[in-house]
């Protein structure tokens, strides 16, 4: 009878929460990114503001395996825009990779004006220069994180992440915590919101996307089982610098949060 009554407590508790997830451990996926083909003609410098406001930039292409992932995405057997710009042959979103993929003969900068780059569906994804003033459909990346400099209460972060994006962020992995370390840096905040919650009725801590609770990463002096409960409820954030350990803040701090844009 007990074991029931702990049963519905953990649900009446933590239900507005995991969304009924409790006991679900969702995969995350080695990458960070995503790619998003965009089924509208822009010039370069259009496209590259699209990719900017609506999800990250134009993507970059690191080696073989990336060049054919995003060639997979491509709809149209016409070219489409990516990132790589003549500005010395540079990244839009600031990549250092040298990695080049151009079809024979190219880039030959016909009529001198051919600065952007397209990846040809026809040609395996091989890349073409062209004059950037050109309309083309064109390739976003999004990254799987983000960073919402807004200074919100736990709660309010937890509703904008899922009313815009999915999510906050769940770090039960070392892998996952280092991509949360990257993006915290860039905070305005000194601590920055994840989705880890203490219940106290039940005298532990969960995330509320729902997965195992496997790994940790808490500063000295924080992340006990018997939190102070008193006078509201505790949820966990990450330094945005130093160690950058997680740590135990009352749930009506207000800080910058990461959430999760897109699902595995």
């Amino acid at each position: 009878m007990r074991l029931g009554l702990s049963y519905l407590l953990v649900e009446n508790q933590l239900a507005s929460f995991l969304s009924k997830k409790i006991l679900l451990t969702l995969p995350f996926p080695l990458k960070t990114e995503r790619y998003v083909f965009i089924d509208d003609k822009k010039t370069w410098p259009e496209a590259q503001s699209y990719c900017r406001e609506r999800h990250t930039d134009l993507p970059s292409v690191r080696n073989e395996t990336e060049n054919e992932q995003i060639w997979k995405v491509l709809q149209t057997a016409d070219r489409n825009w990516i990132g790589l710009f003549k500005d010395s042959w540079n990244w839009s979103d600031q990549s250092s990779s040298s990695f080049r993929y151009w079809d024979s003969n190219q880039p030959h900068n016909n009529n001198g004006n051919q600065d952007c780059t397209t990846m040809i569906m026809t040609e395996k994804g091989h890349w073409n220069d062209k004059d950037c003033g050109k309309p083309y459909q064109f390739i976003c990346h999004e990254d799987k994180l983000i960073l919402i400099q807004q200074n919100l209460s736990w709660k309010e972060a937890l509703r904008y992440c899922r009313e815009k994006h999915v999510d906050l962020v769940s770090v039960h992995s070392e892998e996952i915590q280092l991509w949360v370390k990257d993006v915290a840096q860039k905070a305005s905040t000194d601590h920055v919101w994840l989705g880890l919650r203490h219940t106290c009725t039940l005298r532990f801590w969960f995330w509320v996307g729902g997965e195992s609770f496997c790994y940790d990463n808490w500063a000295p002096g924080n992340g006990a089982e018997g939190e102070d409960c008193s006078p509201v409820e505790r949820t966990g954030a990450v330094q945005a610098r130093g160690d950058q350990q997680w740590v135990s803040l009352p749930e009506n701090q207000t800080l910058n949060f990461i959430c999760i844009r897109y699902e595995s």
